[in-house]
């Protein structure tokens, strides 16, 4: 069964009629309604406010990692552990190809079902989620297969154990590696990117985000408690906080907006996946057809904070 968020309810309304038409083989109203819906969907979709782009985000019908690795990678085999301490299953790590194109996957999962979330632990990994990511990323450098990550969690795990196992170190330690790793790199925000879980893996040649996803170094819940001492002005902090794409790509933060369906990828998951396939397969032809990609990434990263 959908969900739907509040700004969508008349959509939720007209997809209900539509239905209900179809029951009766009414093929003039489903036409008539059909209209209707897309006017709505346009007039909802065209106007969206960072808020809502955030609620979209956070959306639980929203596509997760798995998700894109179901639909795009074939011939898959996972990778487990980070041979220091345990399997963490907030990150999952899959080796396949997209179309005829060896690649290495990383992604960020959060789960569904109450069940599958708390095996997720929600998409916060731990430092061995991190050390798992990094020993991936070190076998697909050595055997010269490019990588693709998938950026979804609301920040890494803050638990007790977490520290003491090094979480800041294993987040520092990848943001090291990743940068010199010597093969192509593409990170995608599919979802949420939260702090430092995110940045973990998303140093890379490319970096883009699904256009109704966010990226910031603190929730706006977070931000609006220490500015405000109030969480609940979470919309003024997310506004404040330019988190949406197009203020991350104004800012030269990232290099690439992927289009969503019109109606947001929790609705169209083959779609979106079709979408983060091309670009990937893109921007894998651009990387491998510069010779100086790897001192690029380097002037990009140290490029970031730089502004007039």
């Amino acid at each position: 069964m959908s969900t739907y968020l509040e700004f969508e309810t008349k959509i939720k309304t007209l997809q209900e009629s539509i239905t209900t038409a179809q029951l009766k083989n009414d093929i003039h109203a489903i036409e008539i309604l059909q209209k209707d819906l897309d006017k709505e969907i346009h007039k909802v979709y065209s106007n969206l406010s960072d808020y809502q782009k955030l609620q979209l985000a956070r959306h639980p019908d929203r596509p997760y990692a798995m998700d894109y690795i179901n639909l795009l990678l074939k011939d898959s085999v996972e990778i487990h552990g980070d041979r220091h301490f345990s399997d963490d299953n907030a990150i999952v790590c899959y080796l396949g190809k997209i179309d005829n194109q060896k690649v290495m996957i990383i992604g960020e999962e959060k789960g569904r079902g109450t069940k599958n979330k708390i095996y997720r632990n929600f998409g916060m990994p731990n430092p061995e989620g991190y050390r798992k990511a990094l020993r991936v990323a070190k076998i697909a450098e050595k055997f010269n297969i490019p990588l693709l990550m998938f950026i979804d969690t609301p920040g890494a795990y803050p638990g007790v154990g977490a520290e003491e196992r090094g979480q800041s170190e294993a987040i520092a330690k990848n943001l090291q590696e990743f940068s010199t790793l010597r093969i192509p790199t593409i990170s995608i925000v599919i979802g949420e990117g939260g702090s430092g879980g995110a940045l973990a893996i998303a140093v890379a040649d490319r970096l883009a985000m699904m256009e109704y996803s966010v990226l910031s170094v603190i929730s706006p819940e977070g931000c609006a408690a220490i500015l405000w001492n109030d969480a609940s002005k979470i919309e003024g902090a997310t506004q404040s906080m330019k988190i949406t794409p197009e203020d991350l790509k104004e800012a030269g933060l990232i290099d690439a907006i992927i289009e969503e369906p019109k109606i947001g990828a929790h609705r169209d998951k083959e779609m979106a996946a079709q979408k983060i396939k091309e670009y990937f397969l893109t921007s894998l032809k651009e990387i491998r057809s510069d010779k100086d990609y790897l001192q690029n990434r380097y002037n990009k990263i140290m490029s970031y904070g730089s502004f007039q």
